[in-house]
C-alpha cells in the first residue's frame, strides 16, 4: 500500500519536471516528452536509391510490393531496378539530367523512380491527368530531356513535347507488373482500345529493358545534398511550383516517419492508394515503407468506391489518407471482423474534427480494428509531412507534434516576432526535410526560407495556427485563405467547422467575397446529407445555428447550397475554383451595371 502511494508521487514528481523541463528549460521544444526513448536520429550518407539498396539486401526475400495480386521481392525489386537503371543509361540518360515520371501508382513507376535516382538524375514527379499545357510547363522549366507516362495519356504526352528538350518518351501500361493472365485479360478489355501512334521519340519500357547490358556498372559518386527529386505545388503565389527535394529530404522523412509509426515494422503492409506525384504519396506511402522493409500495396486507380474492398481484399496494416477518404470509409459495407490487421490509420490535407474523429474510430471499432485514427499535418516543401498525433495522446482539432529532429515555431504575422503559446501566427518549420527551394525562382525561395541568427533556416508554411504548451500544433488556415471583414480576422476552417456540425449538413466550404465597404465578407456553399431536402425550413434553421455558434462579422453573408463541391486532383475542395467562379459572376455582374442592362 505505502509502496504503491510512494510510486504514485514519484509518478505524479517525474510529470511535473518533464513539464518545467518543456515549458522552461526546452520552450521551444515542449513536444520532447512524448518521444519516450526517442533520441536524434543519425542520418546515413546514402542516396535514395542506397537506402532501399541496404533494405532489400537484408530482406531479400521479403515482398517489396503487390500488384494486382502479384507479389515482388525485395530481391527482384532491386534486379528490376538495376536492370531499367542500365537501360537508361543506354538510352543516353546522364547525371543530372532530369527524368519526368507522369504516372500512377504502378511497379514500372516506382521502379523507375529508383533507377533515375541510382545513375543520378533527378525525377519530376507529374500528374498523368494534368493538360497538355501543363505539362509542356512542367518540361519546360524543369529542362527535362526524358519522359515516362502511360498509355491512356500517351497521346496528350506527344502532343505536350512541343518545343521541350525531351529526346525520348517511355511509355508503359498499367498492366506492366501484373501477372500474365490478368495482363492480356487488361489488354483485351481495355488495353488494345488505347492505340499508340508511331513517333520516332516513342518507345515502350519493355523494349527499354533490352537495351540494359550490365547490371552492376560503375555508378556516380552523389551526395546526400544532390538535387533528386522535384515535385510540384502551388507554392505561396499560387502557380505552379518546381519543389527541389535533396536525397537527405526524402531518407530523413523515412527514418522520421518510421520513428513516429510505430506499427510501421519489417513484413507489415500499407495500402498506396495516395500518389506518387504527390509528397504524402511519394514519401510516406512508398519510400518510408520500402526503408523499413515492408510490402507495398500499389493501386493505380483509386476511387473512393474501392476503399472497401480493398481493404477486405489485401488486409493492410497501415493506411494513410485525406479525410474525403474516410468520409467514404465509414459510408461503406464490411463485415465485422473485415478490419482486424488495421493497426495504424493516418489522415493528412485536412483537420479532423472531433464528431468526424469519433465516427472514424468507431467505425475500425465496429469492424475488428484497435486502431484510432492519426491526424498529421506536412507539406510538399517539407517533403509531404513533418507533424503527427502521438497514439497515446490526441487533442481534439490538433496536427499533431514534430516529426524528431523537426523544430516549429509560431510567428507572429507580419512581424520578426515569436508568438506566445495558444497565440495564432504563422506555422514554421526547420529540419532536414525542409526543401532546397523552388525551381529557377529565387525570389519566391528567399521570401519562405528564411535564415534565423543561429543558422537554422526555417520554412514560412503560409499556415496560420498556433502551439500548446505541450508542443501540439493546430491548424487554422492558409494564409491566404484569411478573410479580413472590417478589420476583423475571419477563419474560414472554423467557419466551416461550425457549418458542418449542423445535423443538416454533409459538407461546405466558405470563401471571401467582395463587399463595398467591409472590402469582404463570407459566402457558404452548403452541401446537404442524402436525406434532407431543401426547403425554407431547412435554410431557416442552418441560418439561425450558425448566427448562434458564430460571431456577428463572420456569419455569412451569401449562401449558395449544391448537390456537391468540386474537388482537387487529390480530393480536397477546390475553393479556389469556387472564389473564381464568383468573381466572373461578380464581374460580369457589374459590367451589366455599367452598360445598363
Amino acid at each position: 500500500m505505502i509502496q504503491s502511494i510512494l510510486d504514485k508521487v514519484i509518478k505524479f514528481g517525474n510529470d511535473l519536471y518533464g513539464r518545467y523541463v518543456a515549458r522552461f528549460k526546452k520552450p521551444d521544444e515542449p513536444w520532447y516528452k512524448y518521444y519516450s526513448n526517442l533520441k536524434k536520429i543519425d542520418y546515413p550518407e546514402l542516396t535514395i536509391y542506397e537506402l532501399i539498396e541496404k533494405t532489400a539486401t537484408s530482406y531479400q526475400n521479403y515482398n517489396a510490393y503487390e500488384y494486382f495480386g502479384k507479389k515482388c521481392t525485395y530481391k527482384d525489386f532491386l534486379t528490376n531496378i538495376k536492370k531499367t537503371a542500365s537501360a537508361l543509361i543506354e538510352l543516353g540518360v546522364k547525371e543530372n539530367d532530369r527524368v519526368t515520371i507522369c504516372m500512377p501508382n504502378t511497379p514500372v513507376a516506382i521502379t523507375m523512380f529508383y533507377a533515375v535516382n541510382m545513375i543520378g538524375a533527378t525525377a519530376c514527379m507529374i500528374h498523368p491527368l494534368s493538360s497538355a499545357d501543363e505539362i509542356n510547363h512542367y518540361l519546360t522549366i524543369s529542362d527535362s530531356k526524358y519522359i515516362l507516362t502511360i498509355d491512356l495519356v500517351y497521346n496528350k504526352v506527344i502532343e505536350a513535347i512541343k518545343n521541350t528538350k525531351i529526346k525520348k518518351v517511355i511509355v508503359s501500361s498499367v498492366s506492366d507488373g501484373m501477372s500474365s493472365f490478368k495482363h492480356t485479360l487488361y489488354y483485351f478489355i481495355t488495353g488494345k482500345k488505347n492505340k499508340i501512334e508511331k513517333n520516332e521519340k516513342a518507345i515502350f519500357y519493355n523494349e527499354l529493358l533490352k537495351l540494359a547490358v550490365a547490371l552492376d556498372f560503375e555508378r556516380p559518386e552523389r551526395k546526400t545534398t544532390d538535387e533528386a527529386v522535384i515535385l510540384f505545388s502551388g507554392g505561396t503565389t499560387g502557380k505552379p511550383k518546381g519543389i527541389v527535394l535533396s536525397n537527405m529530404n526524402f531518407n530523413a522523412l523515412a527514418m522520421q516517419a518510421n520513428a513516429a509509426i510505430e506499427e510501421a515494422t519489417v513484413g507489415a503492409s500499407i495500402l498506396a492508394i495516395l500518389p506518387i506525384f504527390h509528397g504524402f504519396g511519394l514519401g510516406v506511402s512508398i519510400h518510408t515503407p520500402l526503408y523499413i522493409g515492408m510490402k507495398v500495396i500499389l493501386v493505380p486507380d483509386f476511387t473512393p468506391r474501392k476503399f472497401a474492398s480493398l481493404l477486405k481484399k489485401y488486409h493492410p496494416t497501415i493506411i494513410t489518407g485525406v479525410p474525403t477518404l474516410y468520409e467514404a470509409l465509414i459510408k461503406s459495407s464490411l463485415g465485422k471482423n473485415d478490419l482486424t490487421s488495421l493497426k495504424s490509420v493516418i489522415s493528412g490535407g485536412d483537420i479532423l474534427t472531433p464528431e468526424f474523429k469519433t465516427s472514424i474510430d468507431d467505425y475500425l471499432a465496429a469492424h475488428g480494428s484497435k486502431a484510432k485514427v492519426r491526424c498529421g499535418y506536412g507539406l510538399t516543401e517539407c517533403t509531404g509531412a513533418c507533424l503527427l498525433n502521438p497514439s497515446e495522446l490526441y487533442k481534439d482539432y490538433s496536427i499533431g507534434i514534430p516529426f524528431p529532429d523537426m523544430k516549429f515555431k509560431i510567428m507572429k504575422l507580419d512581424s520578426n516576432e515569436q508568438a506566445d503559446f495558444l497565440e495564432d501566427g504563422e506555422i514554421c518549420v526547420s529540419g532536414p526535410t525542409v526543401m532546397q527551394g523552388y525551381l529557377n525562382d529565387p525570389k519566391e525561395t528567399k521570401e519562405v526560407l528564411i535564415k534565423d541568427e543561429e543558422g537554422n533556416t526555417w520554412l514560412h508554411t503560409g499556415d496560420i495556427g498556433y502551439m500548446d504548451d505541450d508542443g501540439f500544433v493546430f491548424y487554422k488556415q492558409r494564409r491566404k485563405r484569411l478573410i479580413i471583414s472590417s478589420g476583423y480576422n475571419i477563419y474560414p476552417t472554423y467557419v466551416e467547422s461550425v457549418i458542418n456540425s449542423n445535423k443538416y449538413v454533409d459538407t461546405s466550404i466558405v470563401i471571401g467575397i467582395p463587399h463595398p465597404y467591409k472590402k469582404q465578407v463570407v459566402k457558404a456553399y452548403i452541401v446537404l446529407k442524402k436525406d434532407v431536402k431543401l426547403t425554407g425550413a431547412v435554410k431557416k434553421s442552418i441560418k439561425t445555428y450558425i448566427e448562434k455558434h458564430l460571431v456577428r462579422y463572420s456569419w455569412p453573408y451569401e449562401y449558395e447550397y449544391r448537390d456537391e463541391l468540386p474537388k482537387t486532383l487529390v480530393g480536397k475542395v477546390a475553393y479556389k475554383q469556387l472564389e473564381e467562379e464568383h468573381m466572373r459572376k461578380y464581374h460580369e455582374k457589374n459590367k451589366s451595371k455599367k452598360e445598363g442592362k
